[in-house]
Parts: C-alpha cells; sequence; structure tokens
C-alpha cells in the first residue's frame, strides 16, 4: 500500500497562532481543532519593528534567544510563562504583549513522530558527535551558543552538494560558506549529528541549544530550487498543504523570509502576501513591499522574480510545514481550498 503521509493530522505537531497583545498578562489558546502543547514557540511582533523572540521546553519558561541577533540567552520573568495544554501563557513584557499590537507565534511539539527533536549540549571544544532522538537522518538543524554573542549556525540538506562541509546563519543575508570547523564536515546520521571545534557550535564549558528537524512524508519538506527570474515561477512539490515556509538564497546574499497560512489579505487561500524577515526585526511586509506565492494542495508555486525569492539561476533551499497531507493515510486527497 502506497505511504501518502506519515501523519494526518499536522495540527497535533504545528500550528501558528496569531494574536493582539493587551498589555496584560494572557493565556494565548491556540486556533486548531486538536489540541497542541507546544514545545517550541517563536514570536514576531508585525505591526512594528522588534526582536524574533524563541522559547522552548528543553531550556525553560522565561528564558529567550532571538533569532535575528547574535545576544546570548537572556531570562525576561515577564515573557513567556507557560507551555499549556493547548497553547501558551505570556506575561506583559512588550515584545510578546504591547497593547494593540499584533503579533504571530509559529509553535512546534517535539516529537519523533513528527520529526523534531530539542537538544540542548555543554560544548567540549573538539570536533564531536552530538546525539538526537528522531530515529531518521536529519534534514535541517539550527545550533545557538546561549552563553555568549554568536551567530545561529544552520545545517540543510539540500544546502550544496556536500551540506555538511557548509553552514548558514540565521541572523545574517550572506550566502553559504565553506567550513569544516561547524559539521566537521560529517553528515548526520539517524542517532547523532556531528559538529567541529567553532565557538559558535563547540566552544568548552559552553551551553548550546540545538533545533533537529527530520522530514516526514506529508507533513514536513526540507528541499532546494533554482530560481528562473519569471513571476511563472517553480513549482514546490511537498505532497501536502503548507502552513508554513521558509525560505533562503544560498549561492548570494538574501534574506530569511517566512509565509504561513494565517497571514494573508486572502484569509490564507492560495495567495500567500505577508511576509516576514528572520534575519531582521523589520514589521511584517504587506502589498508591493511584500513576497507573493501560493500555498497549494501539494504544495507551493513561486510568484515573484526577485532576488529573494526567484532570481534567475539562484539557489534557494527551504523548510516547510504541512496544514494537511495531499493525500491522508486512507487514500482521501485534501480538497483544493
Amino acid at each position: 500500500m502506497a505511504v501518502y503521509t506519515a501523519i494526518d493530522d499536522p495540527e497535533l505537531y504545528f500550528q501558528t497562532k496569531l494574536y493582539t497583545g493587551t498589555g496584560s498578562a494572557a493565556s494565548i489558546t491556540l486556533d486548531g481543532d486538536e489540541d497542541m502543547q507546544p514545545d517550541l514557540v517563536w514570536f514576531k511582533k508585525r505591526s512594528s519593528t522588534e526582536s524574533h523572540y524563541v522559547y522552548d521546553a528543553v531550556r525553560g519558561v522565561t528564558k529567550e534567544i532571538y533569532a535575528n541577533s547574535t545576544a546570548a540567552e537572556d531570562t525576561d520573568a515577564n515573557s513567556l510563562t507557560g507551555f499549556n495544554s493547548d497553547g501558551f501563557s505570556i506575561g506583559n513584557a512588550n515584545q510578546l504583549s504591547e497593547n494593540t499590537e499584533t503579533m504571530v507565534a509559529w509553535c512546534w511539539k517535539e516529537s519523533a513522530t513528527a520529526g523534531f527533536d530539542i537538544v540542548s549540549y555543554t560544548g567540549n571544544g573538539s570536533a564531536r558527535t552530538i546525539s538526537h532522538s528522531l530515529s531518521a537522518v536529519p534534514k535541517m538543524y539550527i545550533i545557538k551558543n546561549l552563553g555568549e554573542a554568536d551567530s545561529w549556525q544552520v545545517y540543510h540538506a539540500g544546502n550544496t552538494s556536500a551540506p555538511e562541509t557548509d553552514f548558514l546563519q540565521l541572523n545574517e543575508t550572506g550566502a553559504t560558506t565553506d567550513s569544516a570547523a561547524r559539521f566537521n564536515d560529517t553528515a548526520p546520521t539517524s542517532s547523532v549529528f556531528s559538529v567541529g571545534d567553532h565557538v559558535t557550535v563547540n566552544k568548552n564549558t559552553i551551553n548550546y541549544i540545538a533545533y533537529v528537524f527530520a522530514e516526514k512524508q506529508g507533513f514536513s519538506k526540507f528541499g532546494s530550487y533554482t530560481g528562473n527570474g519569471s513571476l511563472d515561477g517553480p513549482f514546490l512539490a511537498l505532497s501536502f498543504l503548507p502552513s508554513f515556509f521558509l525560505v533562503k538564497r544560498t549561492d548570494n546574499t538574501g534574506n530569511w523570509v517566512i509565509f504561513d497560512n494565517k497571514r494573508s489579505s486572502t484569509g490564507g487561500f492560495n495567495e500567500i502576501g505577508y511576509t516576514v524577515i528572520a534575519d531582521g526585526n523589520n514589521a511584517e511586509a504587506t502589498g508591493t513591499t511584500s513576497n507573493d506565492i501560493d500555498f497549494l494542495s501539494n504544495g507551493i508555486k513561486i510568484r515573484e522574480d526577485n532576488g529573494d525569492l526567484n532570481a534567475s539561476g539562484a539557489t534557494y533551499i527551504y523548510a516547510a510545514f504541512a496544514k494537511a497531507p495531499f493525500v491522508n493515510s486512507n487514500g482521501v486527497p485534501c480538497n483544493a481550498r
């Protein structure tokens, strides 16, 4: 029998939440039909400039790092205060609850079933392997030095023909760079990933956090494509209706651009034109300042010709997560919206 999807209901493992700050502490409930207690919550203020704030259940509540910044981990008692059974709790910190400011929160549940593991480790200054619990080969991992001001290091399986030799940085726009010091020129396996001796991934006595992702049929996809410089851009076959899409140009400078099915002038129906830049503190871009793509029942259609998404001959990597599989485990197709 054909394997259409590993996960029939993606809302058990990933959801996007939009809300408006009140200036007060609040409990925020997710919108999905399924309850989900998140283990990773990534916040961005949409209506004005603000850094990206990232929290996870392994490090614990109130401990924040910033996707667009090199800054070390900090603690804010008024920030994220709880990972709840169907959402999260926040204090009155402006970055999460400023009155009348609109917010987006991307929420993942840690689960080997969904191909996501949060790994904490302490550096030793020598090339080594780090265990993960996915029982599958990771396609992407993102590492942050928690104790010092260092850039986020990104491994992606679609980043060149030998991705273990190269790295990208989540908080930077730079092209892919070759360095054995990051991932020790060693590909990950179903039980470990490798780090070199660079301070960004393995300085002696420094604590690190790694967000590790494996690909799951019908739920997640970590791929690459080549741009054609046309408004009739590439189609990315995902085998699912997407809910989240992160894309980065790798052969030259380019922003890390984030789309999701909640931030759309059409209410998430096909055309998605509201973007957030992961490497900057910019407010959400809309209209003529944004990029346009289509979220389809089985993938993504690029509708732009700019450098961040579709320059002619340029190479790109992406990460995508599902709203619904194209075909469920019983062979029933996902209808177009």
